[in-house]
């Protein structure tokens, strides 16, 4: 009898939406197909499969141990997340080649399922970095007797998500920084920079609304600029390595002596990049967008904001609440905008409306039946009772007048 050959063998994973990419998340149910194509019968002792997720770092540093003694110092270290094994045919055993317990399997194709619960700690997300990785795999084996096993290994993703919707993601980050120029015994103007952003979390593709006030009040000509940076931190036996990419840049227009540039909402987006890792204990990828004054022949002037790249995006009502607020506060500090000095009274609520369409606005119409429906709870009853109310009384003595300010020195230079 002339056993089979082995023509193929091969690993499919399930998608969990609808996108045809296999991307699996903590707690997530991870099931896939190993196909075996053979041509002829084959006898197996074992067809198993072993799912794996690690973290791991690795860099070497050379040291003096004196002055003709060198030598190189490893640091490594491994986290492990799991490690799941299966046996799809025949035994867990392999380390015997006797006939008993073999498992035939006919000429043609075959499929045999497997699935497993990922854990429910957190995740890091898959990575591959220049001292580090975060990867995660299913390697299939196929054990035959008198014949070396058939192996096979596939990677697939894992995203921690992290949702830029919370609080600490959405405040604003602002600075601000001055540099005084000192030439031998001569000290000229200061340069003052002021940067402000809507939000700490942000989403590969978004666009980072920068509102900045570069002012140059030295000699020199100067060129404002903004920059994203990624900054991978490994860290082994007590030891750290930092690696800093740059991500994204823009650059301003050159500021002459007494000048100023304000940037109302000027635009850097955010390329394809891997999404922030900060549950990791070994391997850490954060961002940063830096907002600085490019200063020929001296240390540049710089502000650095925290950034969070997400998986989670903005949702609509928390972006344009957000962008409104910030928007307002933004443009009163950056732009000097000025209420008017005397504000007109608004008209009565009896001029506006009228007690026939009070009465006939308290009966929801068919638009408003729609939205209650969609509700399903008790928000529509509290807007259709609260929609017509008087609005509070109007009064011309501001009662939080605003605090006296003393006047912007002007630029010395001018």
């Amino acid at each position: 009898m002339v056993l089979g050959k082995v023509k193929s063998l091969t690993i499919s994973f399930d998608c969990l939406s609808n996108s045809n990419i296999p991307v699996y998340s903590s707690g997530d149910t991870f099931s896939g197909r190993i196909s075996l194509e053979v041509s002829g019968e084959i006898r197996v002792k074992s067809l198993k499969i072993h799912a794996r997720g690690h973290a791991k770092v690795r860099w070497s540093e050379s040291r003096n141990a004196g002055s003709n003694t060198a030598y190189t110092q490893n640091y490594t270290e491994e986290v492990e997340y799991f490690n799941h094994k299966d046996v799809l045919v025949g035994h867990a055993r392999d380390d015997d080649n006797s006939e008993e317990g073999l498992h035939t399997i006919h000429s043609g194709r075959h499929e045999y399922a497997f699935s497993f619960e990922l854990p429910q700690i957190p995740l890091a997300t898959s990575f591959e970095g220049r001292h580090g990785s975060v990867r995660y795999w299913v390697k299939a084996e196929l054990h035959r007797p008198w014949l070396l096993p058939v192996k096979l290994k596939k990677e697939f993703t894992v995203f921690e998500h992290i949702d830029i919707n919370t609080p600490s993601l959405l405040s604003p980050q602002a600075g601000t920084k001055e540099k005084t120029l000192c030439c031998w015994l001569c000290t000229s103007g200061p340069i003052s920079l002021s940067a402000k952003i809507e939000r700490k979390g942000y989403t590969p593709g978004e666009s980072i609304q920068i509102f900045a006030e570069i002012e140059n009040c030295s000699s020199r000509m100067v060129v404002p600029k903004a920059t994203i940076y990624q900054t991978q931190a490994f860290y082994a036996k007590g030891k750290m390595k930092e690696v800093r990419q740059l991500v994204a840049n823009l650059r301003g227009e050159s500021l002459s002596s007494g000048k100023t540039e304000t940037w109302n909402g000027k635009q850097l987006k955010i390329p394809p990049v891997s999404p922030s890792i900060l549950d990791c204990s070994i391997i850490r990828v954060e961002y940063s967008l830096m907002v600085y004054v490019d200063i020929p022949g001296a240390v540049d002037l710089f502000l650095n904001l925290p950034l969070v790249i997400g998986t989670i995006p903005l949702h609509p009502f928390g972006s344009r609440t957000s962008s409104v607020s910030s928007q307002g506060s933004m443009n009163m500090n950056w732009l000097g905008l000025t209420l008017p000095e005397r504000l007109e009274a608004p008209p009565s609520y009896a001029e506006v409306v009228t007690e026939e369409n009070r009465e006939s606005g308290l009966a929801p119409v068919a638009a408003f039946d729609d939205f209650q429906r969609a509700l399903q709870g008790p928000l529509f009853a509290y807007i259709q009772e609260f929609r017509f109310l008087p609005p509070p009384l109007y009064s011309e003595i501001d009662p939080n007048p605003d605090q006296p300010t003393d006047e912007i020195p002007s630029c010395p230079s001018r």
